[in-house]
């Protein structure tokens, strides 16, 4: 790989690298992995999150859906009975 970089830059990298003690082609393979890491993260989560958007898209249009209201009030519900139980149990 041929990196073409600003002589500026160059330096300052090179003097961090051997600040850090650290040779500054291992820096460079460290950020190339971490960037190649973050992009398959990042497509995996595009992926999750397109499958969770078209499961939506699915039960809206077979009608599996519930009101705003409707789901509000349950988790409310559920919210409340949860700190019952939490203080009925003393803690």
């Amino acid at each position: 790989v041929i990196v073409r970089v600003e002589d500026e830059l160059k330096a300052s990298f090179t003097e961090a690298a051997k600040a850090a003690d650290r040779p500054t082609s291992q820096l460079l393979r460290d950020f190339m992995r971490d960037y190649v890491k973050s992009q398959a993260e990042r497509a995996e989560h595009d992926a999750w999150l397109r499958k969770k958007v078209e499961a939506g898209r699915t039960a809206l249009r077979e009608g599996r859906v519930r009101p705003g209201e409707e789901v509000e009030t349950y988790f409310a519900q559920r919210r409340a009975d949860s700190r019952r139980k939490f203080d009925a149990s003393g803690s």
